[in-house]
């Protein structure tokens, strides 16, 4: 059976973050994001994902925090609008994934191993086929050129820089 295009259902899926700001962490999330799988139930291996964000659509629920954000001191939106993770090996242990794969973010590639959980499969009232899958991890937001900060009297500094990254993601079969 070959592999099978499944496309991110966004109004079942999420992309949220976190970062330490001063001594707690913030949250967020990215509302506009677009991806597919392919994927491969009797070779896992052949599977792959191609996922976009729209680093415009960042939202902390805190409007200047957000415009922050997009600006130049951080994403960047007006010369990097997306955000991008495609994948280049597919490993499968059970219901768990490695995914490896290049995230980029800013206009900087790095290559990452995403931890994927496989949630299942179902069909919908509609008869359409759906997958579920979730995935976290931490990237240094210093490695992709998100470097502003500010330094706090009592020493260290504002924000973090490790981010760590949530996907919950459901998909619907092509």
């Amino acid at each position: 059976m070959a592999a099978r295009t499944f496309v991110i259902d966004k109004t079942h899926s999420e992309v949220i973050f976190q970062v330490r700001h001063l001594v707690t962490r913030v949250r967020g999330r990215f509302d506009d994001f677009e991806g597919s799988i392919q994927l491969d139930d009797a070779s896992p291996e052949l599977s792959s994902v191609a996922f976009t964000i729209k680093a415009a659509s960042v939202d902390t629920n805190v409007g200047d925090r957000d415009n922050h954000l997009r600006s130049a001191d951080f994403f960047s939106v007006e010369e990097h609008p997306n955000l991008t993770f495609a994948s280049k090996k597919v490993t499968k242990n059970g219901d768990a994934y490695t995914v490896n794969g290049d995230l980029t973010i800013r206009g900087v590639t790095k290559t990452i191993d995403l931890p994927v959980t496989f949630l299942g499969k179902a069909k919908d009232p509609w008869g359409n086929e759906r997958v579920g899958f979730e995935a976290e991890t931490s990237v240094n937001r210093k490695d992709f050129g998100l470097n502003w900060n500010a330094a706090l009297e009592a020493g260290g500094f504002l924000v973090g820089d490790d981010v760590k990254i949530n996907l919950s993601i459901q998909a619907v079969g092509q």
